[in-house]
């Protein structure tokens, strides 16, 4: 029986065989995900360097690269130097001898005892990696401190000119934490060592720290608590940028109280200091520790009880007296921080006079007011001008002006943007999505004011300045050669997209959208633009297959020897990249210039430095009912309170080339950063004078001039204090929970001319009355682009927009239009309701869009114009025949309306052409019978309008029907 065990466990494999081969693979797992991680982060920073390298701007790489090396480097090796030389000592001056202990404490010092220089080695280096970490992302302060640029003006408090607080205290307070950091870390490794090794033992009654730790802890002690006064002393600085309950910057507690508390605070981490140094002698921690016990104490009481109690028994009963002379201060600074101590205030008369009016004047005068509203007529772009369903614009459309025909005209416009979504399920496999459907196409425009190109008759129905067909062509014929329509850079444009032919003679697989005229076969083009890395070779493949974790990027035949990879694309992302000092505006908004579709862009420098100037949200200032997701890369926190329109870029839609023209060229944050950067932004007399004419007044900088004007319009710090005089942005009419976006109208100037303005309004702080008209100069070919004029009514009677707009909606006439054509599925649509300043009043206009809701394929028709003005509304189906409503005359040129009741055996003609010509055809005649019916029914003819909405849905059937069969030959290659 034994010889038979003998032989099985002779058998068995040795003993702890099992345990080899798990921790084998425990490391050979673990060898892989490292590798993994590894070669990841290869991919993200070499693919990086390629996008930069690809855009022109492998210099913002470099510096970026090399500043955040040379920082994680620099405070890495201090901080793994101190913690390493730290340990040394409290290890070297370990007792020889030791009598008793901790047996516990013996076993780990045996255990620690082989590996000593490793563990150490390792502790040093770990903190060095999270201390340079840190530094890094400190690239920012570092490189502003290195490159300060004086503001020329100071602030009143310290004498010291804002510069200083914008660019070199940030960097300053790190170091100083930095500083503390180093001793705390390095306290902490002593200590540990100390107590591993008998240099501090707690269980005995005597002697518990010896004579070479009560130094070492001390001279570290000292070095904190140094630098702790250091802190407090700059402390003393933040006063005139910290948030107070009131307004931001110095007040009267903080300057009678909480600033004569840092500066004893200061004074009192210097005498500690000064005793745990001299501990380093004296060897007796009686004096230290009175010295902290006292800074402590005085952190208390004077931090905190001395100003609470300035505060409540001396400012809050008399807050006006006390805190006066600082509230004048932050108006002044807020005033110039965001640049509103240019605003012109003058006052407005509110009394219009109806009955004395004259049409003709009127209508020459409200001839440009924009009656599409962008956010409403999104869907008719969509249905009118989007004849496949894989391209879409944007659901709030751009305002732009161009000049055409010698006069300037405001356009609604969106791009022609690719959206893969459009297409079918079974289409969206990762050739056709990243090889074949790479791009957009073109640039949809109509006149904002619904007037052909002679600008002279007024239509019902969008009259379209570009389009896909022919005939609309206004901006293509801008330039001699038209412009290219390939739009491969863009808002909505796919994560990544693999473009090049093999050879110069092989097939195109991109699919395009010439404009007009076309067979039904699929058009198909070659990207040669410059943009774009090049992913022919197998190491850039294997590096973009892992970025993107798609094997394909290394499989597929569509990738290669003339491949390009385009990614990253859109354009604010892409001026974000190439300048990730900037806060960019939060609407970039195409242009057709010099035969090429041209994305502009603001960016912003902004800060939440600036002393004594009041410090509010970016997002809040600038949230409206118009405003889509932010995202602004504001840092380190979303507040801010100053901000300047530092730059003007460009994104070319084909080929991504990216240009930074420098704008407000006396800024200081702009200044600073362009030595950081040398050559990234282009001088102002660079700009072409053809982008020149499309570069306007930035959304985002008036909505927070708007914002902070509302408040800091009354220059009076008692006035300022009762709120007695506060304005606010009115709510929008149409959403009631979110603020009325500003507007873009051609506004009558001072010596009688047309501006181009951006435009809102005030009413009292929670009141439903107009306060003032605000507009600003947004032309910037103009003498007087970007100032800010502002009318304010005498008086609190003039009804604002919200009263406005209920007063519309409650009119007699209105109401019953609006109900003869709201019935047998019609929904009404409000749109913008316009401010403007008319003669010696204000109008309010008001487009009134009817849609259908018993089909997919309904798009809102502007059917009625709104206007109130002198106190009267007025409805019609143009804005001239509203005015003459309004007047009580008679237009004499009334918009032409379909036939109500046409001839019942009258054929539509059939649609002839392309699939994409047949099914434009469909929709303009349901259109029209659409139009019909709802005529008809407001005329009383049920029947007629019974037969000609089935006749509509008839021809939206077969237009739906057409576009499902070209969808479907389309992605499948036929």
């Amino acid at each position: 029986m034994f010889d038979g065990d003998a032989e099985r466990q002779e058998e068995l494999p040795p003993r702890g065989g099992r345990s080899t081969r798990s921790r084998t693979l425990i490391i050979t797992a673990a060898v892989l995900v490292v590798l993994f991680l590894v070669l990841t982060g290869f991919s993200s920073f070499w693919t990086e360097r390629l996008w930069f390298k690809s855009t022109g701007f492998g210099s913002v790489f470099q510096t970026l690269l090399w500043t955040r090396v040379g920082l994680f480097l620099v405070f890495g090796g201090v901080m793994a130097a101190v913690v390493a030389l730290n340990l040394a000592l409290a290890y070297r001056a370990r007792p020889m001898l030791l009598s008793g202990g901790d047996a516990n404490l013996a076993r780990y010092r045996d255990a620690v005892s082989p590996v000593t220089g490793w563990l150490f080695g390792g502790i040093s280096a770990l903190m060095g990696i999270f201390a340079g970490a840190s530094a890094a992302g400190k690239w920012r302060e570092y490189s502003l401190w290195r490159h300060a640029t004086p503001f020329g003006s100071t602030d009143p408090y310290f004498n010291r000119d804002a510069g200083f607080y914008v660019f070199e205290l940030p960097w300053w307070h790190y170091v100083t934490d930095f500083v503390m950091a180093l001793a705390v870390i390095g306290l902490l490794a002593a200590a540990l060592v100390h107590y591993l090794y008998g240099g501090i033992r707690l269980s005995v009654p005597r002697d518990r720290i010896s004579g070479a730790a009560q130094v070492h802890l001390s001279a570290l002690l000292g070095v904190f608590v140094l630098a702790k006064g250091a802190d407090y002393w700059l402390d003393r600085f933040d006063l005139v940028t910290g948030s107070g309950s009131l307004f931001t910057g110095m007040g009267y507690t903080d300057e009678q109280a909480v600033l004569p508390a840092k500066e004893i605070l200061a004074g009192v981490a210097l005498i500690c200091a000064v005793l745990f140094f001299l501990n380093i002698w004296r060897r007796t921690w009686l004096l230290p520790s009175m010295g902290i016990a006292l800074l402590a104490l005085s952190a208390i009481l004077l931090g905190l009880i001395v100003p609470g109690v300035v505060q409540q028994f001396q400012v809050r009963p008399n807050v006006p007296d006390k805190e006066g002379d600082y509230i004048a201060a932050n108006i002044e600074a807020t005033r110039a921080a965001y640049g509103l101590d240019e605003i012109e205030v003058s006052p407005y008369t509110r009394e219009p006079d109806p009955k004395n009016a004259d049409l003709e004047a009127l209508d020459a005068i409200t001839s440009s007011v924009p009656l599409l509203d962008p956010k409403v007529v999104s869907p008719t772009f969509e249905v009118q001008q989007q004849v496949r369903g894989y391209y879409s614009v944007s659901n709030v459309l751009d305002v732009d002006r161009y000049n055409i025909d010698g006069k300037d005209r405001a356009l609604v416009l969106g791009v022609r943007e690719l959206e893969q979504s459009g297409l079918r399920a079974e289409a969206r496999n990762w050739s056709n999505l990243h090889t074949v459907y790479t791009h957009g196409n073109g640039v949809i425009a109509a006149y904002a004011n619904q007037r052909p190109i002679d600008d002279e008759t007024q239509s019902g129905t969008i009259q379209w300045a570009e389009g896909q067909e022919i005939s609309q062509s206004a901006l293509t014929d801008l330039s001699p050669d038209g412009y290219e329509s390939r739009v491969y850079y863009g808002e909505r444009s796919p994560s990544y997209s693999i473009v090049g032919k093999s050879s110069d003679d092989g097939n195109d697989v991109e699919l395009d959208l010439p404009k007009g005229v076309r067979d039904d076969e699929n058009q198909t083009t070659t990207y040669d633009g410059d943009g774009g890395v090049p992913i022919g070779g197998l190491f850039n493949k294997l590096i973009y297959a892992l970025k993107f974790g798609e094997p394909n990027l290394l499989l597929s035949g569509r990738v290669n020897g003339n491949s390009k990879i385009l990614y990253d694309r859109e354009p604010r992302t892409m001026v974000e990249k190439v300048a990730p000092w900037l806060t960019v505006d939060s609407d970039p908004y195409p242009a057709v210039i010099d035969g090429k579709i041209q994305w502009i862009l603001d960016g912003y420098t902004v800060t939440d430095r600036y002393p004594l100037s009041q410090r509010e949200s970016l997002e809040t200032m600038t949230d409206d009912s118009l405003a889509q997701d932010n995202g602004f890369q504001t840092l380190p926190t979303d507040e801010i309170n100053y901000m300047r329109n530092a730059v003007k870029a460009t994104v070319d839609a084909y080929d991504g080339t990216v240009k930074i023209y420098a704008w407000d060229e006396d800024d200081p944050i702009l200044q600073a950063w362009s030595e950081v950067f040398p050559g990234i932004v282009q001088p102002k007399s660079d700009i072409p004078d053809s982008l020149m004419e499309h570069l306007r007044y930035p959304d985002d900088l008036f909505k927070v001039q708007r914002y902070q004007f509302a408040r800091y319009h009354v220059t009076d710090a008692k006035d300022w204090y009762e709120d007695n005089n506060r304005w606010e942005v009115p709510k929008d009419p149409r959403t009631k929970d979110l603020l009325q976006p500003p507007y873009r109208l051609f506004t009558e100037g001072a010596d009688g001319s047309s501006n181009y303005s951006l435009t809102s309004v005030y009413v009292p702080y929670r009141r439903q009355k107009l306060a003032s008209f605000v507009n600003v100069d947004s032309d910037a070919t103009s003498d007087t682009y970007g100032k800010i004029s502002v009318l304010e009514l005498p008086d609190e009677l003039t009804d604002g927009p919200e009263a406005i707009s209920n007063e519309i909606s409650s009119d007699e006439d209105v109401r019953s239009e609006v109900f003869s054509f709201s019935q047998g599925n019609v929904t009404p649509v409000y749109g913008n309701l316009l401010t403007l300043p008319v003669e010696s009043g204000l109008m309010y206009v008001q487009p009134l869009y009817a849609q259908r809701s018993d089909t997919d394929a309904s798009f809102p028709i502007l059917r009625f114009v709104l206007v109130s003005y002198g106190g009267r509304v007025g409805i019609g189906t143009s804005l001239r025949e509203a005015i003459a409503d309004v007047l009580g005359v008679a237009a004499t040129d009334p918009t032409p309306t379909p036939d109500p009741d046409p001839d019942p055996g009258q054929t539509d003609p059939e649609p002839s052409g392309s699939v994409n010509d047949q099914i434009r055809s469909l929709l303009a005649q349901a259109e029209a019978k659409f139009e019909a019916a709802d005529q008809a029914q407001a005329n009383g003819n049920t029947v007629g309008w019974a037969r000609l909405m089935e006749e509509g849905r008839d021809l939206i059937t077969r237009a739906v029907a057409l576009a499902d069969e070209r969808d479907s030959q389309a992605a499948t290659g036929n």
